[in-house]
């Protein structure tokens, strides 16, 4: 009996010991993706729109193999809170998650302020929508998947002239915002470049009353108005410029593409028309599933913005996740260092197009999609696909 007993807690032990190396194997076949991101703040809606894009991915191909061995790949979120002075920290809580690579964010000015925290840590880190040049200068760890703002404010200032014959443009920014500000900068330079007169004025932070701002815009005979801010301070853009009865078209860059935007110009007699990186119904597979996949939970639901509408940053984030495994597989590890080393030469052909990075670490690319709200049905209309000369 006591030869019996010996045997099974020996076999126990055995099972046991194989259990635990199992959980400390599964444990071990684990890579971390950051997702740094605004979930509040002004850019809260489009950081949360973005997010989804990568939980999708995630949701799709949840596992990566790399040199023989599948990893379970683990999104781990920090909250920039839409604020430069929040940067620092959220980059911290990731970095010390033990994340490989870093995904985001939506806003350029909390990219910059994160951007050295990440290069001293050694973590690469991709730019979903963060547009301003700034994002990937000067340094090696930062890269990016969308156009940049100099060829985004060329694309407005083109529209403005080509297409609105416009003599003279109004442009609308968040005072200290390094995208607002850059964006303004580089429309501009070039509506200057094509004979327009460009009238810039700035918002303080946290303003709610743009009455002053749109009746100057009037006041100044302005044949278009360019306002590249975030989602929240749109809104209000829109509500008070329909309420004053001012029609002057409505020109913005990607944060205004949402079913925030959408709502807000829903019944309202405004001509809205934005650059962005994608249009749905470009295809119809891969949105079908995206749709059902929001819909199937009513957490996703809430941060779409309450409906299905697909923003093309979702979809970009989308893409990201899946470049990030690309590089992953390319450096044929998970260490942050081989990551970091393989990004240079990581290509990807994702649902928004080719995706490869130049030498700067920018997303080849030379094309924005032009889409105006159609205020009664609530919903985008394809203009044109607007490339720069």
């Amino acid at each position: 009996m006591k030869k019996v007993l010996a045997v099974v807690l020996a076999l126990a032990m055995i099972f046991s010991f194989a259990a635990c190396g199992e959980e400390k194997a599964s444990a071990e076949n684990v890579v971390k993706i950051g997702v740094y991101e605004p979930q509040s703040g002004d850019n809260g809606a489009g950081g949360k729109q973005e997010i989804l894009g990568m939980q999708y991915a995630n949701s799709v191909k949840p596992t990566v193999t790399v040199g023989g061995t599948e990893y379970k790949v683990e999104l781990v979120y920090a909250d920039n809170e839409s604020s430069n002075d929040k940067a620092v920290s959220a980059a911290t809580q990731l970095i010390g998650a033990g994340c490989s690579v870093v995904l985001g964010s939506y806003g350029s000015g909390v990219s910059i302020a994160a951007s050295d925290t990440f290069g001293e840590a050694g973590i690469p880190a991709i730019g979903v929508t963060c547009t301003n040049p700034q994002v990937t200068e000067g340094n090696d760890h930062y890269f990016r998947i969308c156009f940049l703002d100099p060829f985004q404010g060329t694309v407005h200032a083109n529209l403005a002239k080509e297409k609105f014959g416009a003599k003279t443009a109004y442009c609308l920014g968040q005072l200290g915002n390094d995208y607002d500000q850059g964006l303004i900068n580089y429309f501009s330079e070039a509506a200057k470049a094509l004979g327009l007169t460009v009238i810039p004025e700035s918002f303080p932070e946290g303003n709610s009353d743009f009455t002053s701002y749109l009746t100057n815009a009037k006041n100044a005979g302005a044949d278009v108005i360019f306002a590249p801010c975030s989602t929240s301070y749109a809104q209000l853009i829109i509500e008070q410029a329909a309420a004053q009865g001012i029609n002057t078209p409505l020109l913005a860059s990607d944060t205004w593409d949402s079913n925030v935007i959408l709502a807000a110009a829903n019944g309202k007699d405004l001509d809205i028309e934005v650059s962005t990186f994608y249009q749905e119904g470009a295809n119809a597979e891969f949105e079908a599933s995206f749709k059902e996949w929001i819909n199937a939970d009513s957490t996703n639901l809430a941060n779409n913005g309450g409906n299905d509408t697909l923003a093309a940053v979702s979809v970009m984030g989308y893409d990201a996740y899946f470049v990030a495994l690309a590089a992953m597989e390319n450096a044929g590890s998970v260490e942050a260092a081989d990551i970091l080393a393989a990004l240079p030469t990581t290509t990807f052909t994702g649902i928004t197009g080719a995706i490869q990075f130049d030498a700067i670490g920018d997303a080849v690319r030379d094309s924005a999609v032009i889409k105006k709200a159609n205020t009664t049905t609530e919903s985008w209309e394809f203009v044109a696909t607007q490339t720069v000369k």
